[in-house]
Protein backbone atom coordinates (compact mmCIF):
# COMPACT_ATOMS: atom_id res chain seq x y z
CA UNK A 1 0.00 0.00 0.00
CA UNK A 2 0.94 3.67 -0.22
CA UNK A 3 0.29 6.97 1.30
CA UNK A 4 -2.52 6.91 -0.54
CA UNK A 5 -4.25 3.85 0.53
CA UNK A 6 -3.93 2.17 -2.86
CA UNK A 7 -2.31 -0.65 -3.79
CA UNK A 8 0.89 -0.68 -5.84
CA UNK A 9 0.44 -2.71 -8.47
CA UNK A 10 -3.31 -1.25 -9.08
CA UNK A 11 -4.79 0.52 -11.98
CA UNK A 12 -5.06 3.46 -9.99
CA UNK A 13 -1.39 3.59 -9.07
CA UNK A 14 -0.32 3.04 -12.25
CA UNK A 15 -1.61 5.64 -13.47
CA UNK A 16 -1.00 8.07 -10.73
CA UNK A 17 2.65 7.05 -11.43
CA UNK A 18 2.57 7.71 -15.42
CA UNK A 19 1.15 11.39 -14.24
CA UNK A 20 3.86 11.92 -11.66
CA UNK A 21 6.39 11.07 -14.68
CA UNK A 22 4.79 13.67 -16.86
CA UNK A 23 5.61 16.55 -14.06
CA UNK A 24 7.59 19.26 -15.16
CA UNK A 25 7.53 18.22 -18.97
CA UNK A 26 6.55 20.70 -21.86
CA UNK A 27 3.23 19.83 -23.00
CA UNK A 28 1.34 20.98 -26.22
CA UNK A 29 -2.56 21.36 -25.53
CA UNK A 30 -5.09 21.63 -28.49
CA UNK A 31 -8.42 22.92 -27.10
CA UNK A 32 -11.90 22.72 -28.91
CA UNK A 33 -11.31 25.93 -30.47
CA UNK A 34 -8.94 25.74 -32.72
CA UNK A 35 -6.41 27.38 -29.89
CA UNK A 36 -2.84 25.27 -28.59
CA UNK A 37 -1.42 25.99 -25.40
CA UNK A 38 2.41 25.19 -24.76
CA UNK A 39 3.58 24.90 -21.23
CA UNK A 40 4.89 23.03 -18.34
CA UNK A 41 2.94 20.68 -16.96
CA UNK A 42 2.14 21.51 -12.90
CA UNK A 43 -0.91 19.58 -12.08
CA UNK A 44 -4.34 17.84 -13.17
CA UNK A 45 -7.50 16.69 -11.30
CA UNK A 46 -10.66 14.45 -11.11
CA UNK A 47 -12.30 16.71 -13.55
CA UNK A 48 -9.36 16.28 -15.70
CA UNK A 49 -8.35 20.14 -15.81
CA UNK A 50 -5.06 20.66 -15.91
CA UNK A 51 -2.46 23.50 -15.12
CA UNK A 52 0.15 24.82 -17.08
CA UNK A 53 3.17 26.77 -16.13
CA UNK A 54 5.16 29.48 -18.56
CA UNK A 55 2.24 29.00 -20.60
CA UNK A 56 2.00 30.42 -24.09
CA UNK A 57 -1.28 30.77 -26.48
CA UNK A 58 -1.16 30.33 -30.02
CA UNK A 59 -4.24 31.40 -31.80
CA UNK A 60 -5.88 28.99 -35.01
CA UNK A 61 -4.15 29.97 -37.82
CA UNK A 62 -7.59 31.25 -39.70
CA UNK A 63 -6.99 34.01 -37.24
CA UNK A 64 -5.02 37.01 -39.84
CA UNK A 65 -4.48 39.20 -37.23
CA UNK A 66 -1.79 37.19 -35.12
CA UNK A 67 -1.50 33.93 -36.73
CA UNK A 68 1.91 32.32 -35.35
CA UNK A 69 2.30 35.07 -33.06
CA UNK A 70 2.73 33.29 -29.07
CA UNK A 71 0.58 35.49 -26.36
CA UNK A 72 2.19 34.96 -22.68
CA UNK A 73 0.32 33.56 -20.21
CA UNK A 74 2.06 32.78 -17.50
CA UNK A 75 -0.08 30.22 -15.59
CA UNK A 76 -3.17 28.76 -17.07
CA UNK A 77 -5.86 26.54 -16.55
CA UNK A 78 -7.14 24.46 -19.34
CA UNK A 79 -10.45 22.98 -18.80
CA UNK A 80 -10.84 19.20 -19.13
CA UNK A 81 -13.73 19.25 -21.37
CA UNK A 82 -12.15 21.73 -23.78
CA UNK A 83 -8.94 19.39 -24.47
CA UNK A 84 -8.98 17.60 -27.60
CA UNK A 85 -5.38 16.34 -27.65
CA UNK A 86 -2.47 17.12 -24.87
CA UNK A 87 1.24 16.49 -26.53
CA UNK A 88 4.31 15.77 -24.05
CA UNK A 89 7.74 17.39 -25.58
CA UNK A 90 10.75 14.63 -25.77
CA UNK A 91 13.48 15.20 -24.25
CA UNK A 92 15.94 14.25 -26.96
CA UNK A 93 16.98 16.51 -29.55
CA UNK A 94 16.45 13.56 -32.33
CA UNK A 95 13.00 12.36 -33.86
CA UNK A 96 9.86 14.33 -33.65
CA UNK A 97 9.71 17.07 -31.06
CA UNK A 98 6.61 15.80 -29.94
CA UNK A 99 4.79 12.06 -28.46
Amino acid sequence: MDSEGEREDSPAARARQQLEALLNKTMRIRMTDGRTLVGCFLCTDRDCNVILGSAQEFLKPSDSFSAGEPRVLGLAMVPGHHIVSIEVQRESLTGPPYL
